[in-house]
């Protein structure tokens, strides 16, 4: 059965964020780790698109996390916990933070992507030119790097690293695969690649 499919079926075809009924798509939380049907939800394309976003996020349309939050799935809840966090201001949604419980595993992975802290208590990752580097960026080696493990071969200068994750806890680590191993790189020796207008 598919990811779609297995998503589908435990949300009877809504979003499991707001309910609605249209436009559903299978969303991967971030950071990525196993890729796995438990760091999935279904969702519409609005939550997606705010969630994504935080400059079109709309607080009104995220007063439905007061019913969803008490999903069965930590997929749902660690969205629902950033969300929440970066709502905060708004008064309501401190309330239902206050009532949200996470273990302790799953709080740690919904706060990898700094959702609720100001910019100061972030872990920010830049690359060897000080551009900001997010979850999904490509990269390029700035060096060649030995890779250890996994055929020990060495990754030449200028290779590009697609849909690279950040290390929640070190500015100074990035993850990705190259030639199908996976591994962490220090980004002072990546340069962020911008697409092309």
């Amino acid at each position: 059965m598919s990811v779609l499919a297995e998503l589908e079926a435990r949300s009877n075809s809504s979003c499991e964020l707001c309910g609605a009924q249209k436009s559903l798509h299978p969303y991967q939380i971030k950071p990525m780790q196993t890729g796995g049907i438990d760091e999935h939800l279904l969702a519409c394309t609005t939550c997606i698109d705010q969630i994504e976003n935080p400059e079109k996020t709309d607080a009104n349309h995220w007063r439905c996390l007061n019913d969803s939050m008490w999903s069965e799935f930590d997929s749902v809840k660690i969205i629902a916990w950033r969300m929440l966090n970066r709502l905060k201001n708004e008064g309501w949604p401190q309330d239902l933070l206050d009532m949200l419980y996470l273990e302790d595993d799953v709080l740690k992975y919904a706060a990898a992507t700094g959702e609720g802290l100001s910019e100061d208590e972030k872990i920010i990752h830049k690359d060897c030119n000080g551009a900001l580097l997010s979850n999904g960026d490509t990269i390029t080696l700035t060096q060649d790097l030995d890779v250890k493990g996994g055929g020990n071969f060495t990754a030449k200068r200028g290779t590009a690293v697609r849909n690279i994750s950040l290390t929640h806890d070190n500015a100074e680590h990035i993850e990705g695969r190259i030639n199908g191993v996976h591994i962490v790189i220090l980004t002072k020796f990546v340069k962020k690649s911008f697409p092309k207008e």
